[in-house]
């Protein structure tokens, strides 16, 4: 299995500096601070990296079920909620709730939330946050 990459370079102290993340071969860049991070300021962050990646894994494992279970989905729009809060042990990401809408034209309710369900536990990003609360939102688009 291949290897994926991405780094992060850092410029200054943690409140007056910045920084600028990639990933590949420059497919994506963002550049980010402790004020695109704590506060509301313009760039990315670490944790939004981390709702994008685990948006999409969720997504691939719940469209590899359905197509499994013989529903192979048209379309299926994942975003991920990730917090991060101050805890004793300093600033933690101590929970993501992931919201999704599928276009599975033929499965019935209970199935499909029974298989994402399944994606929302069984996903590579979900088993690497295991210490983490993750909370799924699960609908059919109609």
């Amino acid at each position: 299995m291949p290897v994926r990459r991405a780094e992060a370079v850092w410029h200054g102290s943690f409140k007056d500096g910045h920084g600028h993340m990639q990933f590949g071969e420059g497919e994506f860049e963002v550049d980010y601070s402790a004020g695109s991070r704590f506060e509301e300021d313009p760039g990315g962050n670490p944790e939004q990296l981390l709702g994008a990646a685990h948006a999409g894994c969720f997504s691939m494992a719940l469209a590899s079920g359905l197509s499994k279970a013989g529903f192979p989905p048209e379309a299926i729009h994942t975003s991920a909620e990730v917090h991060l809060e101050k805890t004793e042990a300093g600033w933690s990401v101590t929970r993501v709730h992931l919201t999704t809408e599928v276009d599975a034209p033929g499965i019935e309710d209970s199935a499909f939330l029974e298989l994402a369900d399944k994606a929302k536990q069984n996903c590579p990003i979900s088993r690497a946050l295991g210490g983490v609360e993750i909370s799924l939102e699960a609908r059919l688009a109609r």
